[in-house]
């Protein structure tokens, strides 16, 4: 079992749900693992957690909005602070891997940023020294609902390199154009 600690929009069509667990039961995980939200149908809702270990509690989730999609509808219409929810993790073997040297090239696109998110947060906290260079693609602009986040990474990891890239760009902007 999982409480929802809280909610935030991040961008129009993107929630951040924070998820506080059992005090009496400990959740390790690795940067980049995802956890599955069960439904009371049976049914499984699979969402990488966002938030790095070191930090522990709360869990950070990115769920996207899905037209038609029941659990996301309700997560933007219904679902309220302080609610119940029942989850299964850590799941996955998509973590970064620490026996190498080499550069490392994140390839992020929508809320696929969040298990990326993870591992560059964990970086930040354990000091990362391997050059890391993250493209993030997107539709529009208003859809990098990170780039405070970001920022600070910029400031924080030396050799971290960002790259935007929207498939949908507005007149005004100047950067990367396409699907990365």
């Amino acid at each position: 079992p999982c409480r929802v600690e809280r909610l935030e929009r991040l961008s129009r069509d993107v929630m951040g749900v924070y998820l506080k667990l059992p005090s009496v039961e400990p959740f390790v995980f690795l940067a980049g693992q995802y956890l599955d939200i069960l439904l009371a149908d049976g049914r499984r809702r699979s969402f990488s957690i966002a938030s790095p270990p070191s930090r522990g509690a709360p869990l950070e989730l990115h769920v996207r909005r899905v037209p038609g999609g029941s659990f996301t509808a309700f997560v933007f219409e219904e679902l309220k602070e302080r609610a119940l929810l029942r989850m299964e993790g850590p799941l996955g073997g998509f973590f970064l891997r620490e026996d190498g040297g080499e550069p490392i090239v994140m390839v992020a696109g929508g809320t696929g940023l969040a298990p990326l998110q993870s591992m560059l947060e964990e970086g930040v906290l354990s000091g990362l020294e391997r050059p890391v260079h993250l493209y993030w693609g997107v539709r529009t602009h208003s859809d990098l609902y990170a780039a405070e986040r970001i920022s600070r990474w910029q400031k924080s990891l030396e050799s971290f390199r960002y790259t935007p890239v929207l498939s949908e760009p507005g007149e005004d902007w100047n950067g990367r154009t396409g699907w990365v």
